[in-house]
C-alpha cells in the first residue's frame, strides 16, 4: 500500500495558556525588578554588618576604605539629586507645552516624560510615543502631531545640551565613552533595571579604582578627570611633532589661570620632564622634536602675549648650560616682559667663555641664569665669577628649576657668587620685583582695608572677645586645628583698628609681647600676615615662606619663626571679616583643596563662638 500522510494538530491554546505567552515576556524585567528589590532590601536591613565587610574588602587601611565609601555615596546622592532637578525641568515644560497646544492629559504625560527620564536613553523616548499617538488620534490635521513634536525635540535639546550640562558638571566624575559602554554592560546583564542602575554602580566602580592601588586601572578607563597632566600632555605632543595641539593646549590653559602662572605650573615643569628623560630614554630625535617644538610654542606665546616694556633691558635671562636651560631662560624673560619689566633674553651658548663678551649687558642691572642640572653648583660658582669680574655692578639671579636642598640652605647661593636664588618663575618675579621696586614690593606686602572696615571694627569689639571672653574654648579649638593639621601650632587671630590680637593659641608662645593687662600678643597691624585674609576675604596659604618673596622677610613670619602659613577668615552672619585661623609650622607643608574646606569650616566654628 502507498504512505499515509500523518499530520499533527496541536490542540487549540486555552485563553489562560495564550495570556501566559503574553505575559511572560513582560514578566521578566517585574522578575528581574523584584530580585534587586529583595537584594536592595536585605542589603538595607544589615546595612551595618554589610558596611564592615566592604570595608574589610576594601583593604585594611580604614582611614582610604572609609573615605571610598563616602566618596561613592556623595557622588551618586549628587548624581541623582542632579537627575531628579534635570527631569523635574524637563517635565514641567512638558506638561505646561502640552496643555497649551491642548493635548488631553497634559499633566499626567509631563509626569511620565519626567519619571521615564530616569531610564538613561531609551526612557525619553519612550515617553515621547504616548502625546505623540494621543496627538495624532485627536487631531484630524497635522498641527498637533507637528507642533508636539517640535516641544519634545526643543525641550531635548535644552535638557541635553544646556540643563544638564550645568547641573551634571562632575557630579559622577565618569566620562562620556564610559557612561554609554556601562549603560549597555549593565542593561545586557540585568535588562532595564540594569539601564537604570548602570551610572551608580559604575561610580562605585570608579571609586573603588580611585582608592584602590591594585585596581586603578579602573580610575583610569572610566574616569572623565584627564589621565596626563598639562605638563605631560604639551610634552607628548612635542614628542610626537605635534607643536600644534601644544600650542592649544597651552593656549587653553593660560585662558583658565594666566601667562605667568602657565610658565611657572606647567611650562618649567614640561621641561623638567624632557630633561629627566634627556640621558634616560629621549632620542636625538625626540630632543630635537622638543626643542624645535618650544620655539613655536613661545614665538607663538610672544605674539599673543606681547611685552608691555621694551628697552633698555634691566634684567637679562641666560641659559646656564643646556639647551632647555635657554629654553626656561625664554620664558622667564617672557614672563618679566609681560609683568612690566624690560627683560631680555641670551642662549646658553653665550654663556661659553670665549663668547662671553657678547652677552653686552654694560646697561643691564640683574642677570638671572638658570639651571636644570641637579648639581649646577660647579658651572654657577664659574659663570657668576666671570660675570663679576667683566660686570661688577651687576646683580645675580641663579635660578634653579631642579634645586638641590643643600643649595637652598641660607646663604648657600651666597657662596656660589649669586645675590639671590630662586625655584620657580613666580618667585623669581617677586624677588626681581624687590630689587627693582623695593618701594613696590613693601607695598604689596602691606594689606588694603576692606571696604567695610570700619563696621568690622566696631562688631569685633562688641562681641567682647578682645577683653578675653571665650579664651579657653579658643584656645581648645586652636590646639584642635594644630592635631588634626599635624602642624606645629596654631593660633587665632582678631585683627582691631591698629592691633592683631592672638586671643586663642594652640600652646604657650614664649617671649612675645602681651597687651596691657591681659596675657593676649599683640602685633602692630600693619606687620600681621593675617591682615592679608582680613582684606581679600579669602583663605591664604603659603606652603613655603622662604620660597615667597611677599613673605620671607616678614616681620610676623620672622617674628612666629615660620615655614608655613595657612589662615582661615573668621566671617560673621553680617559678613564681617574679624580676624583669622592660622596654621603654621617651621617646616614647608601644603594644603589640598579639601583640606581649605576643613580649614573653613574649622575657622566658622571659631566665628560662631566669638560671636556668641
Amino acid at each position: 500500500e502507498g504512505a499515509q500522510r500523518i499530520e499533527v494538530v496541536q490542540p487549540p491554546q486555552s485563553p489562560f495558556e495564550t495570556a501566559i505567552e503574553w505575559l511572560l515576556p513582560a514578566l521578566e524585567p517585574l522578575a528581574t525588578a523584584g530580585i534587586v528589590f529583595v537584594f536592595v532590601f536585605l542589603a538595607l536591613l544589615d546595612r551595618s554588618d554589610l558596611r564592615d565587610r566592604l570595608l574589610r574588602l576594601l583593604g585594611g587601611n580604614l582611614h582610604r576604605s572609609t573615605a571610598a565609601m563616602e566618596e561613592a555615596g556623595t557622588r551618586i546622592s549628587k548624581y541623582l539629586l542632579m537627575q531628579l532637578l534635570v527631569n523635574v525641568t524637563y517635565g514641567v515644560p512638558m506638561a505646561a507645552g502640552l496643555w497649551f497646544i491642548g493635548v488631553p492629559g497634559a499633566l499626567l504625560w509631563g509626569t511620565v516624560a519626567a519619571v521615564m527620564r530616569f531610564i538613561p536613553y531609551i526612557g525619553p523616548m519612550i515617553s515621547a510615543i504616548f502625546p505623540l499617538a494621543l496627538a495624532f488620534a485627536v487631531d484630524p490635521g497635522w498641527n498637533m502631531v507637528l507642533m508636539t513634536a517640535a516641544l519634545i525635540v526643543f525641550l531635548e535639546l535644552v535638557s541635553n545640551n544646556i540643563v544638564e550640562p550645568l547641573l551634571y558638571g562632575s557630579s559622577t566624575g565618569l566620562s562620556a565613552l564610559s557612561l554609554i559602554v556601562a549603560a549597555t554592560f549593565w542593561t545586557l546583564l540585568w535588562g532595564p533595571v540594569g539601564l537604570v542602575l548602570s551610572t551608580p554602580l559604575t561610580v562605585c566602580l570608579l571609586v573603588v579604582g580611585k582608592n584602590l592601588p591594585q585596581l586603578q586601572f579602573l580610575e583610569t578607563l572610566l574616569g572623565s578627570t584627564p589621565v596626563l597632566d598639562v605638563p605631560t600632555r604639551i610634552y607628548q605632543r612635542l614628542i610626537a611633532d605635534d607643536p600644534e595641539e601644544a600650542i592649544d593646549i597651552a593656549t587653553t590653559e593660560i585662558e583658565k589661570t594666566s601667562l605667568t602662572a602657565f610658565y611657572n605650573d606647567a611650562g618649567i615643569a614640561m621641561l623638567r620632564l624632557a630633561s629627566a628623560d634627556h640621558a634616560r630614554s629621549a632620542t636625538a630625535e625626540h630632543r630635537l622634536r622638543v626643542v624645535n617644538g618650544m620655539d613655536e610654542l613661545l614665538d607663538d606665546l610672544r605674539e599673543e602675549y606681547p611685552a608691555k616694556n621694551g628697552t633698555p633691558e634691566r634684567v637679562v635671562c641666560i641659559g646656564g648650560k643646556w639647551e632647555l636651560d635657554a629654553v626656561a631662560g625664554e620664558m622667564l624673560a617672557h614672563a618679566l616682559s609681560h609683568a612690566g619689566f624690560a627683560a631680555g633674553f641670551r642662549p646658553a651658548s653665550a654663556a661659553v667663555p670665549r663668547h662671553a663678551d657678547r652677552l653686552d649687558l654694560d646697561h643691564a642691572e640683574i642677570v638671572c641664569i638658570g639651571y636644570f642640572s641637579d648639581h649646577p653648583a660647579s658651572s654657577a660658582r664659574q659663570f657668576c665669577r666671570r660675570l663679576r669680574q667683566r660686570w661688577p655692578h651687576l646683580r645675580i639671579v641663579l635660578a634653579l628649576w631642579n634645586a638641590p636642598p643643600a643649595l637652598l640652605e641660607d646663604d648657600a647661593h651666597l657662596k656660589l657668587g649669586a645675590d639671590e636664588l630662586v625655584t620657580s618663575v613666580e618667585e623669581a618675579i617677586g624677588r626681581i620685583r624687590r630689587m627693582l621696586s623695593p618701594e613696590e614690593a613693601l607695598a604689596e606686602r602691606k594689606a588694603e582695608p576692606p571696604a567695610d572696615d570700619a563696621a568690622r571694627i566696631i562688631a569685633l569689639r562688641d562681641s567682647g572677645v578682645l577683653d578675653g571672653r571665650a579664651r579657653e574654648e579658643l584656645d581648645a579649638l586652636a590646639k584642635r586645628a594644630a592635631d588634626v593639621f599635624n602642624v606645629g601650632f596654631a593660633v587665632i587671630s582678631a585683627i582691631d583698628a591698629e592691633r592683631e590680637f592672638i586671643i586663642g593659641q594652640s600652646k604657650e608662645l614664649p617671649g612675645m609681647k602681651t597687651a596691657d593687662g591681659t596675657d593676649m600678643i599683640v602685633i602692630p597691624r600693619e606687620d600681621a600676615v593675617c591682615d592679608h585674609v582680613v582684606s581679600k576675604g579669602e583663605t591664604l596659604v603659603v606652603p613655603d615662606t622662604e620660597r615667597d618673596p611677599r613673605f620671607a622677610d616678614h616681620p610676623a613670619i620672622t617674628l612666629w619663626d615660620t615655614r608655613f602659613y595657612a589662615g582661615a577668615p573668621l566671617l560673621t552672619e553680617d559678613g564681617h571679616v574679624l580676624g583669622a585661623l592660622c596654621l603654621l609650622d617651621t617646616r614647608p607643608h601644603s594644603l589640598t583643596d579639601k583640606e581649605a574646606e576643613l580649614l573653613a569650616e574649622l575657622a566658622a566654628d571659631v566665628a560662631s563662638v566669638i560671636t556668641g
